[in-house]
């Protein structure tokens, strides 16, 4: 019994201790701090997209800028949404956007022909501070953009078709840059000829933009405009095409197909044709001045071999350049239109303008820049055909709105359709100008 009472006693001390050594290997030393969760501490930025093109080196430069601005604006990303090429296309998916009210995309880059038939779907920038800077852009193309007294694009670039030529094969064949369409097709045809004699069966005369697209209207109103036969409408609403001086330059240009030209100009758009020209296969090549910078890069056969100068002329005696370029605009849709309007004028400042210009010979919209040395060094030509862009003849986008995009598409494929040999340029202006009646009601 004794012996009982005693093993009871140490097992009662033996307990005890066993349960105060416990409670002080639980306790943490008073020194050591406790550890506390980590807090991952973060801000979630504004994002800006802007919807651009890749003509070229425009989405490159569009990207640069938008990294420089958000160098700048750290609570800010800009993102750019590569668009599709040909205006038709892209215009296409911006109409998708506006039917769905889309946030998606807050800055559009727009063509000079579409603020009319869009500027219900935009802001009036002039409320979100451009009207302290649009002052210092073209007043022709401000007075475009402004629809019903609302400033709904700021200018970015303009454009204006041009022709380029190859120096050295003008010195080779004793020719001089032509200043008619006669000219033209005759110099082409020699020099085409004569590099073919040599060997090169690749070799073509003239490239330029002949699918059923857009640019076709531009380069076919070219023609036209050159041959005293009209912009297609006047600005006072009067429907103009149907007239002999329209026929017989239209007519002129689809006998250039299979001559001067390839049989597949006619699916030819701006960045085909210059792969031909910049390749080193063509003596002349109608496009914009995008070009320029690129026929001189290092890859390009062309590169210190060429030049460039106003479109030739037709009866008129003057040549004509089809007024081009692009802008932005911000949505109404955008959930960040202040901060989206910020970005617009950024991109369209004279700072990335200039950078533009120089790097990708894109004409500025900001008169300052055609006296600014460097970029009259990177595009000389910028000085010598000022008066080319200037004085562009615009397309009937402002007497036709809101239904510019049909009368464009019921042009060109008209023209088309002439140059395909599916009509006769008569019976197929004599049939546009009744679609034209239809759809206008002019």
């Amino acid at each position: 019994m004794f012996k009982n009472k005693k093993l009871l006693a140490m097992f009662t001390v033996f307990m005890m201790l066993f349960t105060l050594l416990a409670g002080c290997a639980a306790e943490a030393p008073a020194d050591v701090p406790e550890e506390e969760p980590a807090v991952e501490e973060t801000e979630e930025k504004v994002v800006i997209t802007i919807a651009a093109g890749a003509v070229g080196q425009e989405l490159e430069l569009t990207k640069e800028a938008a990294a420089i601005y958000n160098e700048a604006n750290e609570g800010v990303e800009v993102r750019v949404l590569d668009t599709p090429d040909l205006a038709q296309d892209r215009l296409g998916l911006y109409l998708q956007f506006f039917e769905a009210r889309s946030a998606e995309v807050d800055v559009y880059q727009i063509d000079v022909i579409w603020p009319g038939d869009l500027a219900e779907h935009f802001v009036d920038l002039n409320q979100y501070g451009a009207a302290s800077v649009v002052n210092d852009h073209f007043p022709a193309i401000v007075e475009n953009n402004t629809v019903d007294g609302k400033l709904v694009a700021i200018p970015w670039f303009t454009d204006a078709g041009l022709l380029y030529y190859r120096t050295d094969l003008l010195e080779k064949y004793d020719r001089q840059p032509p200043t008619t369409w006669d000219e033209l097709e005759e110099t082409a045809k020699i020099i085409q000829d004569g590099e073919r004699v040599e060997g090169n069966q690749d070799f073509v005369g003239y490239v330029w933009q002949g699918n059923s697209y857009e640019g076709l209207t531009c380069n076919a109103l070219e023609w036209i405009a050159s041959n005293d036969g009209g912009t297609i409408i006047s600005p006072d609403q009067e429907i103009t095409i149907n007239n002999q001086n329209a026929v017989e330059i239209i007519e002129k240009a689809a006998g250039w197909i299979g001559t001067i030209s390839p049989r597949g100009v006619t699916g030819m758009a701006e960045e085909d044709a210059r792969a031909i020209w910049q390749g080193g296969n063509a003596a002349f090549m109608r496009n914009w001045p995008y070009a320029y910078s690129l026929s001189n890069e290092d890859d390009s056969a062309v590169k210190g071999v060429f030049d460039v100068s106003a479109l030739p002329a037709g009866n008129s005696g003057a040549g004509a350049a089809t007024l081009g370029g692009w802008q932005l605009a911000v949505s109404k849709y955008s959930e960040n239109p202040e901060i989206a309007a910020d970005v617009a004028l950024f991109m369209a400042s004279y700072e990335m303008q200039k950078m533009r210009a120089i790097k990708g010979s894109f004409n500025p919209t900001i008169k300052a820049l055609y006296e600014d040395p460097e970029v009259l060094e990177a595009s000389p030509f910028f000085g010598s055909l000022y008066d080319v862009f200037i004085n562009a003849v615009a397309r009937p986008s402002t007497a036709t709105a809101p239904n510019y995009n049909s009368v464009s598409t019921a042009f060109f494929r008209s023209v088309h359709g002439v140059l395909t040999g599916d009509s006769g340029a008569a019976d197929a202006l004599e049939e546009l100008e009744l679609d034209l009646e239809d759809l206008t009601g002019f």
